[in-house]
């Protein structure tokens, strides 16, 4: 597995999120992701991304016991900040940060992570002083260094002149190139890792088309719901024609395309399934041409997919630029 800076270390190009192994997306299964942790560290794969809210904990303490029976050589990322209360809120306050990073901290099994996010910034409280509680916890050696997800690239820059972020982590797939309009040259500009989740379009982009959700996510969300669902689904289909002629699986092709559009990228796939993980690895091992990128802007052009990416009950706190 090729590797990407992140910080001052060097990860693998991919990583993987672990969301699913808290059940977000139907029911979670610990000897599933455990077998997926050790496909992982298999296909070389050196970076897991989790947040104290997947399962309410469940992903890391998943993640803590593997770490625990397996002791590899990782780097890990998880956030804080969304509190899940009714209704849901966003606290960037130095307490919770702090509280929910102990947290976290302990259910992993560590002193500190690589990586923390906040997972949402809470607008009401001034950025210098949520970027002021961040880099105490770097001072200390909690965490290795910063992210913020869902931001806009005037956030990151503002961000940044305070104390030097390491990563951005926000939606980027072939159906939702939003990314492309600023955040991706802002983090190249930066020397900031520009971490893209769903780069696998929550589960549309794998190798054979899925059923219309009932998950308590994507059921609800525009892009999964009739007669959207079903006109993404017959868009992709012919993506998916394109990939077999190559000999390429779907998945390993979307990762592939994702991993062209800077060295600065490194996207992270989620899944608890071993054969899935093995599946989008390969998209490390697979170079387009641009020939292959033409065909593939023909197929699914910027502004392909049907609906928008997010429900107006899930946006909550994400920054919209354009």
């Amino acid at each position: 597995m090729q590797t990407r800076k992140l910080g001052t270390s060097q990860v693998s190009a991919i990583g993987l999120g672990a969301m699913s192994f808290g059940g977000i997306f139907g029911a979670t299964d610990e000897a599933e992701s455990l077998a997926c942790l050790d496909a992982m560290l298999d296909e070389g794969i050196t970076f897991i991304d989790t947040a104290n809210i997947y399962g309410m904990g469940i992903s890391e303490d998943v993640i803590g016991k593997w770490l625990a029976s397996r002791k590899p050589h990782v780097a890990i990322a998880t956030k804080a900040s969304v509190v899940n209360a009714t209704p849901r809120y966003i606290d960037n306050s130095e307490k919770h940060l702090r509280a929910e990073l102990e947290i976290s901290l302990k259910r992993l099994g560590r002193d500190h992570v690589e990586l923390f996010y906040i997972h949402r910034r809470e607008h009401a409280r001034p950025l210098e002083e949520v970027i002021g509680s961040l880099s105490r916890l770097i001072e200390e050696g909690k965490i290795g260094g910063y992210g913020m997800s869902e931001v806009a690239p005037d956030t990151l820059r503002r961000a940044h002149a305070i104390h030097p972020c390491m990563a951005v982590q926000n939606e980027y797939s072939l159906w939702t190139r939003l990314p492309e309009l600023g955040m991706i040259q802002a983090c190249q500009m930066l020397d900031v890792a520009f971490i893209p989740f769903s780069p696998l379009a929550r589960g549309m982009l794998g190798n054979n088309p899925i059923a219309l959700p009932t998950d308590g996510f994507r059921n609800t969300n525009p892009r999964f719901t009739e007669p959207n669902f079903t006109a993404n689904t017959l868009k992709i289909n012919e993506f998916r024609t394109f990939c077999a002629a190559r000999g390429w699986s779907t998945p390993a092709t979307a990762i592939a395309w994702v991993l062209s559009k800077g060295d600065h990228l490194i996207p992270i796939p989620g899944t608890r399934s071993a054969a899935n993980l093995r599946q989008f690895a390969q998209g490390a091992r697979i170079t387009l041409t641009s020939e292959d990128h033409a065909e593939i802007n023909r197929i699914l052009p910027p502004g392909f997919a049907y609906g928008d990416r997010y429900a107006d009950h899930q946006t909550l706190a994400v920054e919209r630029y354009c």
